[in-house]
């Protein structure tokens, strides 16, 4: 007879907490008249800035007949469960100046104020955040791979954007409340005997799940483990030239030379998260807007942002989809993680976009936007989303009508686009509040 973990269970250790992943034999979000569990919902924002290659993000079609543009192509296996949506834009950072001005409003719809202290508005992850965050250990994690600067995504209040966390040992050590000296030790040695007596109570199948769950904190933590050594030696040169360790460079600041190393680092941490309910809601800034960030490993040799100036290059693409695997990278990983009779990622809202569609103008009149995950089932997922194209048909009903033959003119596909700069004529008035309000009213408690 199988016998029945108790609620929530958690592995503790010395100076460590390790919270689990859903197991059959764990109903860590049943209640006691439930027969089934009502699994948490979870948000992610993945951000990168300065905008998309244009000429290379597009997308025809839905479920398996979807056909996506180069750069959306690490999107494939993930057809069925991702939204491709063209035509949106943010209408209060329209007109208001360039780079900072299209960014913080991004994810509140609201105007920003310029003056020495600079105000946006508390942004849909942080609303999520107080809405849901006293239902886990954690109300939010908010990540970055490059410092803001003035380009924040996330902001508490009018006034406050959050604070990112760009250590990915740090945010790894706060996931498992690991602490003090003991950091550099592993957290898996420390409950390993806690580890063990779970594995024995539990059922087969469960024990295979925890088996996975713990290789994969093991070799994150494997990785963590030489990022944080680069940290401590940072710091230490740090106090030697007596400036803060932020003032420098990377990688003599302690972060991962290799860019892709720190972004599945932190990609990982957020998978990690939302597996074991650590939080429900979370934001990764993968590059800023105004960027500094560096590609040699895909023979791009200027910048981010200067290479955004000529966004149709091969290279801007080769950037473009860089940024837009890591997003797949994540939603690929949440949806190899059983839960129930679906996958994490089943249970997720995953959100890319950026602050503009083309750097070489600055054009924010429609941004770059992809979705993965169903909510719970609350969204539909596998589509091809074109608002432009349905304003576009809605403007030539009227004028033409909708008869056929010379009274009625032909209606273009935007997608895919024809090659060249992106010209704005028609676009919808859709802003990120409305994102607010369906988030708001689909991520009910559990």
């Amino acid at each position: 007879m199988t016998r029945t973990i108790t609620r929530r269970a958690v592995l503790r250790g010395a100076g460590v907490t390790m919270c689990l992943p859903w197991l059959e034999s764990l109903p860590a979000w049943c209640g006691p008249a439930q027969s089934a569990p009502a699994f948490p919902k979870r948000v992610a924002v993945l951000f990168m800035g300065n905008g998309i290659n244009g000429n290379h993000w597009w997308s025809r079609g839905n479920g398996d007949a979807m056909k996506l543009g180069k750069t959306l192509a690490p999107l494939e296996p993930l057809r069925k469960k991702i939204n491709v949506i063209n035509g949106l834009f943010n209408r209060m950072s329209v007109g208001i100046g360039i780079h900072p001005g299209q960014t913080g409003s991004l994810l509140s719809g609201a105007t920003i104020q310029k003056g020495p202290i600079v105000k946006a508005g508390i942004t849909v992850d942080q609303m999520l955040a107080r809405h849901l965050g006293q239902e886990t250990p954690q109300s939010s994690i908010v990540l970055a791979c490059e410092q803001p600067m003035t380009g924040h995504i996330s902001w508490q209040s009018p006034d406050s954007p959050v604070p990112n966390e760009v250590y990915p040992s740090l945010a790894f050590d706060n996931l498992f409340e690991n602490r003090g000296s003991l950091r550099y030790s592993s957290i898996l040695d420390r409950v390993k005997d806690r580890a063990e007596s779970l594995a024995h109570k539990a059922p087969a199948a469960d024990k295979a799940k925890l088996d996975e769950y713990l290789t994969s904190v093991r070799e994150v933590e494997r990785r963590i483990e030489r990022m944080r050594a680069l940290k401590d030696q940072a710091e230490d040169q740090a106090k030697l030239k007596n400036r803060p360790v932020f003032t420098m460079e990377r990688p003599q600041n302690g972060l991962p030379e290799d860019l892709r190393e720190h972004t599945r680092l932190m990609c990982d941490i957020i998978a990690l998260a939302f597996q074991t309910d650590k939080t429900r809601i979370a934001s990764l800034l993968l590059a800023r807007d105004l960027s500094s960030l560096y590609y040699q490993f895909l023979d791009v040799r200027e910048g981010h942002h200067g290479a955004s100036h000529d966004d149709l290059s091969d290279g801007y693409e080769r950037i473009s989809r860089f940024h837009l695997s890591q997003f797949a990278y994540l939603a690929q990983k949440l949806d190899s993680m059983p839960e129930g009779e679906g996958t994490v990622l089943d249970n997720c809202l995953l959100l890319f976009l950026s602050n503009m569609w083309a750097g070489w103008k600055h054009d924010n009149m429609k941004l770059p936007v992809v979705t993965a995950g169903s909510l719970g089932g609350t969204l539909e997922t596998g589509r091809s989303l074109d608002y432009l194209r349905a304003a576009r048909q809605h403007w030539h009903t009227r004028r033409y009508g909708t008869g056929s033959g010379s009274d009625r003119a032909p209606v273009e596909a935007l997608s895919p686009p024809a090659p060249g700069r992106y010209r704005s004529r028609y676009r919808t008035n859709v802003t990120w509040f409305d994102l607010d309000r369906v988030a708001m009213t689909t991520l009910q408690k559990p």
